[in-house]
């Protein structure tokens, strides 16, 4: 692949393959900005179809051509009923993206609200939870379960206490799923992204910055400081490793958390 195909914004991933997903349905939670949406035009590209499960609805032009359906995830009858609607209208899924997530303002352990930890707990966790529960049963040999986790998922954060608590009980979901289902020859796995630049993200450094006493740029530059390539990762660094993990260049992978992040050694 010549130089100009990785910088022009399109998914190396899907050059290299675009009918790598060819057939497949997926399922992404979260799809409808940010990341999830992301993850949803990198799957297009390589060739699947697939709806959206998200709480906003999507942007114009975001997944315009995937069918959406707007559920809290923390309504398990409306979620079930969201996917539901979907399946019929699409057919059976055969892949399924969890990529809806919420990060909290920061706060030390003295300072957890409870009810905001239950919430980041709902969403984070019991969310992918919902979702598995709600796919797996009519998934096929052959299909796959991905879920975005964190670099939050294996080390800890002073400032982010129920954040990280909800990253690491979403490894132990998938570890756990793995290993559950893969008799039937469904592969679960993770990505662990290290800070991605989403407009999410921009907020919450700009929001820091009186704590911080960093700018966005000064923020974002010292934190891709700490990574091997000397550069943060980006939204389409971490839809192509779904695509890998829900491909079958993937197969004998199962159970495994993927570091999407620069090199944060």
């Amino acid at each position: 692949m010549a130089q100009d195909d990785l910088s022009s914004g399109a998914s190396p991933a899907a050059a290299m393959a675009p009918t790598l997903l060819s057939g497949r349905r997926f399922l992404v939670t979260g799809g409808a900005r940010g990341l999830g949406a992301a993850v949803v035009e990198a799957l297009a590209a390589a060739g699947a179809t697939g709806a959206v499960v998200d709480l906003l609805a999507p942007e114009p032009d975001v997944v315009s051509t995937w069918p959406s359906a707007q559920a809290d995830l923390t309504d398990e009858r409306g979620t079930r009923e969201a996917i539901r609607a979907l399946a019929e209208e699409c057919g059976p899924f055969d892949g399924l993206v969890a990529a809806a997530g919420i990060v909290p303002s920061w706060h030390t352990p003295d300072q957890v609200d409870l009810k905001d930890f239950d919430r980041v707990m709902a969403v984070n966790v019991t969310g992918v939870v919902t979702t598995i529960a709600a796919v797996s049963p009519d998934m096929p040999p052959g299909s796959t379960i991905v879920a975005i986790g964190s670099l939050n998922s294996w080390r800890g954060d002073p400032h982010l206490l129920s954040y990280v608590a909800s990253k690491h009980a979403v490894l132990g979901v998938v570890r756990s799923a793995a290993m559950a289902l893969g008799p039937r020859g469904i592969r679960v796995n993770a990505i662990a992204p290290g800070p991605v630049a989403t407009a999410a993200l921009l907020s919450r450094v700009d929001g820091r910055a009186a704590t911080t006493g960093l700018s966005r740029t000064e923020a974002l530059a010292k934190a891709a400081e700490l990574t091997a390539l000397g550069r943060l990762a980006e939204e389409q660094d971490v839809a192509d490793a779904a695509v890998f993990l829900s491909s079958p260049l993937s197969r004998a992978i199962t159970g495994h958390l993927l570091p999407v992040d620069g090199g944060m050694l």
